[in-house]
């Protein structure tokens, strides 16, 4: 992957030499003597956050271990998964970055030659400032993504930095949840919807829609949804795969081709209704524009959500028969999962992020909502509202960012429109603070992260923008490894791995815990953390003292977090018994049930919508006066890609992108361990390979408009016929012609956003699929 090419300039400043390739035995090594045990913790974007235990010898890890604290059902084990328990090979990887570098051949061929941090520095912070004055400060943008996600990061260090230096464009929303986040609000009043984990023991029936914890894994969302099969509480998984997680926890699996979920809800909703197992009480005290006695004041009755499900406004009821034609879903299977959730209660209806990565996103986020309402499933224990589902007890400080000078932002997934037509962007295309935007992106800072070319949408085309030098005028770039990404900075940077650093975080919405993750080794060669170099910057900015606060370190903004936390939590032990224990968890008697108060007591707790109530019906989304994209009620639509194309004649198969247990989004692709788990392949049902001449293990070309990728396919029923998938994060690797050929799905994804959120519809494409 990396070596010399020829003097002083080298390709990605890594290779052997200096950096001993891993030898510790792969087995259990019982502890002797020099073996020092230093908690830490997995900090990479995954969200599980789990304890990882560094046995460390001469300043080499040799062993990994994990969660060993007493387990039950209030404090369970955060116990690390396979890229947690395989990160010593990414840590002393062969390929580490060493030295802070300079693009030296045309952007994007990844040909650097070997600098000082001192000119490294200058070069930034001078550039920093040229933009600023050229340009204003909407011209510099620090990027999403961040493969470190911990309290204390390189991208909200950057934020802070230029906040402090007159601004930056800033951005909201994010990949991972663009459009249940920005939806989920119009009928709730807030993304804060899902019960804690512990309760789902409570649950009487589960339905697991596009939400695969197995193979995503997120702390100890395992560990409850287990106690909650143990307890004898029904599975059903509703996916286009059949995951890991169906395997292991589902009593049914129900296919459904992608982006057809609308079409599915659309028809239990008619069965519901049509066979009255709705729940009228609750949908009349809590909700608005359900029917048409219902409505916001002025609105005719026929735009309620029981109008459009029955046919009076289109003429079209949305039975079950309708939306088999649409979903590939079965008629009988949609009737019997309807009645099933509506008169099984408790039930919980808990929707994963990756339906909602779609051309229509935000409907499925709606759709659910609308199911968990008519079934009364809202503010009760063992139930579940759906949408977003965020549910959490305990939040701790973080490094402040303060105000930012420019108030403009972009929807996240539009930084390459606001490189090609900044100028021209709008509140049409969801700006914010900002009538329109006074400058294209000039400058882009990305700290850790591989969203600026391998995880976002379309890779031929991103790089052709980032390869304009004319467009961004200077890029920087900190990593441990040269990435698809890092090839296309103008400076690159020798980033530290989570080993290598101190830090704190907390878990996504998986577990009331807090982890301390101790740096256990020190960094190789010149690699140092984003917050090492950024008070450089800030010195030459004469900003130093504003960006650190007196905060030398790392290790001092550790320890004013843990102050912060014990501010309001004077139990929390001290900063060195904390560093010490690596972990502290909260305990508690009962589940967080979201919307209690509200159903039990609505007069004195009304829902935080503008009604106070439910809103089926939004009447912000009417006024929006996008009825076909943007309903005021959730409904199916027919999407571009979908399977109502006329694009399908050329492209007949849709292709999702879903997450492995190998990776975490890209991060640990390059790692020997973790690519044992799971080789790189293309998910094809036996059907449809049969059909093509396809076997399984077979060299095959996948294929749309955008691009091509060659990797190997697994031909399975475990996926529904006229559905692909490939395994997303795999390290875009292109030929002289283009043609990726390890496996990166985003060389077919599309730029086209999503109506509302404007976020990213990485699970709508269309392909072809031949043999080679």
């Amino acid at each position: 992957m990396c070596g010399i090419v020829g003097g002083s300039v080298v390709l990605g400043g890594c290779g052997n030499e200096g950096l001993e390739e891993d030898t510790a035995t792969d087995s259990i090594i019982n502890v002797d003597e020099g073996i020092e045990i230093i908690p830490t913790a997995g900090t990479n974007n995954c969200g599980g956050r789990c304890v990882i235990k560094a046995h460390v010898k001469d300043g080499v890890v040799v062993r990994l271990s994990t969660d060993d604290e007493p387990d039950d059902p209030k404090s369970p084990q955060v116990r690390a998964c396979v890229r947690g328990r395989s990160y010593r090979k990414t840590v002393f990887h062969p390929d580490r970055l060493k030295y802070p570098m300079k693009r030296v051949g045309k952007r994007g061929e990844g040909e650097f030659e070997r600098i000082t941090w001192e000119e490294a520095i200058d070069i930034i912070a001078s550039e920093t400032k040229r933009i600023k004055e050229e340009y204003g400060p909407a011209s510099r943008f620090v990027h999403y993504a961040s493969g470190v996600s911990a309290t204390i990061r390189g991208n909200t260090l950057c934020q802070r930095l230029l906040a402090l230096d007159g601004g930056h464009l800033g951005y909201y929303n994010s990949y991972s949840t663009a459009c249940t986040a920005q939806a989920t609000p119009y009928t709730y009043g807030t993304s804060s919807t899902g019960n804690t984990p512990d309760d789902w023991v409570n649950s009487k029936l589960i339905i697991l829609w596009g939400h695969n914890p197995a193979e995503s894994i997120f702390g100890t969302t395992l560990y409850h949804l287990r106690r909650a099969k143990e307890a004898g509480v029904k599975i059903i998984v509703v996916d286009p795969r059949y995951s890991d997680t169906a395997i292991a926890f589902a009593d049914e699996w129900v296919p459904i081709l992608p982006g057809t979920d609308n079409a599915v809800m659309d028809a239990m909703a008619y069965v519901m209704i049509t066979e009255n197992l709705h729940d009228e009480d609750f949908l009349n005290k809590y909700t608005v524009g359900f029917d048409g006695e219902h409505m916001p004041e002025g609105i005719d009755g026929k735009e309620s959500y029981k109008s459009y499900v029955l046919g009076e406004a289109d003429g079209i009821p949305k039975t079950p028969e309708w939306a088999e034609k649409i979903s590939k879903t079965p008629a009988e299977t949609i009737i019997k999962l309807a009645r099933e959730y509506a008169t099984t209660k408790p039930a919980a209806l808990i929707q994963g992020w990756g339906p909602q990565r779609n051309a229509h996103g935000e409907q499925i986020v709606r759709g659910a909502t609308v199911l968990a309402t008519m079934t009364g499933n809202v503010g009760i224990n063992g139930g579940w509202a759906s949408g977003a589902g965020n549910a959490g007890r305990q939040s701790i400080p973080s490094v402040p960012i303060p105000e930012n000078p420019f108030p403009g932002k972009i929807p996240v997934f539009l930084w390459t429109d606001a490189i090609v037509r900044g100028t021209e962007m709008g509140a049409k295309d969801g700006v914010t603070g900002v009538d329109k935007l006074p400058s294209n992106i000039k400058l882009i800072y990305n700290l850790a992260g591989n969203t600026l070319l391998n995880q976002h949408s379309d890779c031929n085309k991103t790089a052709e923008i980032l390869k304009d030098e004319s467009k961004v005028e200077f890029i920087v770039v900190s990593d441990i490894f040269m990435t698809p990404s890092a090839k296309f900075a103008d400076i690159l940077l020798p980033a530290n791995s989570m080993f290598e650093r101190n830090n704190i975080t907390t878990p996504w919405n998986s577990g009331d815990f807090v982890v301390y993750a101790n740096k256990v080794v020190d960094p190789p060669f010149e690699c140092k953390f984003e917050y090492e170099w950024l008070i450089e910057v800030a010195d030459r900015l004469g900003i130093r003292e504003e960006f650190t606060e007196g905060k030398e370190t790392i290790e001092d903004w550790c320890k004013w977090i843990v102050e912060g936390i014990k501010n309001n939590h004077p139990e929390f032990p001290s900063y060195e018994e904390f560093k010490a224990r690596g972990i502290y968890k909260w305990t508690y008697d009962e589940p967080l049930v979201a919307f209690k108060a509200q159903i039990e007591d609505p007069e004195n707790n009304p829902f935080p919508t503008p009604s106070g109530k439910i809103e089926i019906f939004s009447k912000r989304l009417y006024d929006m006066k996008n009825p076909a994209e943007i309903p005021a009620v959730p409904k199916y639509i027919s999407s571009w890609e979908g399977p109502e194309d006329p694009l399908t004649k050329k492209y007949p198969l849709q292709c999702i992108g879903h997450h492995t247990k190998r990776r975490c989004h890209s991060t640990h692709d390059n790692n020997p361990w973790a690519e044992e788990v799971e080789a790189q392949s293309i998910w094809i049902n036996t059907q449809d390979a049969e059909a093509r001449g396809i076997q399984n293990g077979q060299m095959v070309k996948v294929f749309n408009d955008r691009g091509v990728v060659i990797l190997p396919a697994k031909v399975t029923t475990r996926i529904m016929p006229g559905v692909t998938s490939m395994p997303q994060g795999a390290w875009y690797d292109p030929d002289k012609d283009g043609i990726d050929r390890r496996g990166n799905i985003n060389t077919l994804t599309s730029h086209k956003p999503t109506p509302l959120a404007k976020g990213n519809p990485q699970h709508t494409n269309l392909v072809e699929i031949e043999s080679i």
